[in-house]
């Protein structure tokens, strides 16, 4: 379990970042080299690789060096992971929420029940 909630922090870490989360939603259209990544980003080549890395620590992305090229891609794996934890919590809150609408729905109607029978 310790070692699912480091992957999963590791993984949370690296989405806080709006700028690794660019890097993200570009490689969901597909494997980009590391200049393609860094082109929208307002920062140094250097900054770009240092982001990558913690991308890469996270297992969220791999990559890949031909010659001069660094060439990155998705691994889904890491997000399965975050998306299966998030939705296990929100089934959670959904069904406590369910509980909550249910009770409340009672108290009204038992108010009602004698609030027409004081009538």
């Amino acid at each position: 379990m310790q070692t699912h909630s480091a992957a999963l922090d590791r993984t949370f870490h690296a989405l806080a970042d709006p700028a690794r989360r660019v890097m993200i939603e570009r490689l969901l259209r597909g494997p980009a080299t590391v200049s393609d990544l860094a082109a929208p980003l307002a920062m140094s080549l250097p900054a770009v690789v240092q982001h990558l890395a913690v991308l890469e620590v996270s297992g969220l992305v791999s990559s890949e060096k031909v010659g001069r090229v660094r060439t990155c891609k998705l691994e889904s794996k890491a997000l399965r992971t975050a998306e299966q934890w998030i939705s296990e919590r929100r089934s959670f809150w959904e069904s406590q929420f369910d509980r909550l609408g249910n009770m409340l729905a009672a108290e009204t109607f038992a108010l009602k029940k004698r609030k027409r029978r004081k009538s």
